[in-house]
């Protein structure tokens, strides 16, 4: 109780006491319901892999790791903000029913447990899938969330954030994963190079660091057990554990590092193949390098064609005029015959 009158020494201690009481209990709850901070899930219609990354300034072996959910051959869920086992258990089981992202997000909402504290509105979701080479996703953010928070979305790729320092984390995640050229691993890892900054999450910005833990997954079709440490690629970094010091994404950059030196990596993902400026106010240039296209398509978010162009043989720079096209983001396909070679994100901008 607070005392605000008869402001004499005595009470004015009460006054103060209480105030630190509730600034203490404040921070308490922001790192007990922020589970996560930023995210990424993602897949490749091409190869078929699956991924999830992320960071949050928890220290702990999972605090970065607990958000993240694949379900092998199907998609990938990040359930952060106010975490839950039983929430992000239900979003499971809800992709292994065959529900789409948007509908297991419309059925998060509706079926919101709040038995392990929090409601809908304290929530954040992202959600992906490969729906059969015509990839779906979806986000969600709760009213409640700490700012600043937000989603990026395109038909491949969720990117969701709260307590974040500012809007850019966001767009800079969306941007590398973009603009990166290579496997969906190499993507992943760029998307949270973007994001690094002292103070990414705010409650990391006294120590000069992004954050306190982070992770990256990605499932290959041949994964039989999704449990951490089974998946083709499983790397995770926490500050506790007292093997490294500076930013965890630094130190994942590092063992990322490590790991592509000692595996193979699909040559028909490395992605000779180049699109740039991406994103573009314009025109856009095909770089083939020796990649055999005979077709390029554009494909939007609801998975309609809205432009398709033939390709010559001898053709190692294209230029492509995208004026038959609105704002927005599209999926790049690549041809040779009827054989899918790659894929790739488009963000075009009108002037």
């Amino acid at each position: 109780m607070l005392y605000l009158t008869n402001p004499s020494f005595g009470n004015n201690f009460i006054v103060m006491k209480s105030l630190l009481s509730l600034f203490l209990l404040f921070f308490i709850i922001i790192n007990l319901t922020a589970q996560h901070t930023f995210s990424i899930v993602a897949v490749d219609s091409v190869t078929n892999e699956i991924g999830s990354a992320g960071a949050t300034c928890l220290p702990e072996e999972d605090g970065a790791l607990w958000v993240s959910d694949i379900v092998l051959n199907v998609g990938a869920i990040n359930t952060q903000a106010y975490w839950t086992p039983v929430n992000q258990n239900a979003a499971t089981e809800q992709m292994e029913s065959g529900l789409s992202p948007q509908e297991i997000i419309d059925w998060l909402v509706e079926n919101d447990n709040s038995s392990q504290g929090g409601n809908i509105s304290d929530r954040q979701y992202g959600i992906v899938d490969l729906n059969n080479g015509q990839p779906r996703a979806a986000a969600y953010t709760g009213s409640n969330n700490f700012d600043v928070k937000g989603q990026r979305v395109g038909k491949n790729y969720a990117i969701q954030g709260n307590i974040l320092i500012s809007e850019e984390v966001l767009d800079d995640m969306e941007l590398a994963f973009l603009n990166t050229n290579g496997p969906l691993c190499d993507k992943l890892m760029a998307s949270l190079q973007a994001a690094k900054r002292p103070g990414a999450d705010v409650r990391c910005l006294n120590d000069g660091i992004s954050s306190a833990s982070a992770y990256v997954r990605v499932a290959k079709p041949t994964d039989t057990n999704s449990e951490y440490g089974n998946l083709w690629l499983d790397l995770n970094v926490w500050l506790d554990s007292n093997s490294f010091s500076g930013d965890p994404i630094d130190e994942l950059q590092r063992k990322f590092d490590e790991f592509k030196e000692t595996v193979a990596v699909d040559e028909q993902n490395i992605g000779s193949i180049k699109i740039f400026p991406n994103p573009t106010k314009s025109d856009i240039v095909l770089e083939l390098g020796n990649t055999q296209i005979t077709k390029v398509e554009f494909y939007n978010l609801l998975g309609n064609l809205c432009l398709a162009v033939e390709i010559s043989k001898d053709d190692l720079l294209h230029s492509i005029d995208l004026k038959a096209l609105t704002v927005g983001t599209y999926f790049v396909k690549f041809w040779n015959a009827n054989i899918l070679l790659d894929e790739i994100s488009l963000l075009y901008k009108v002037e």
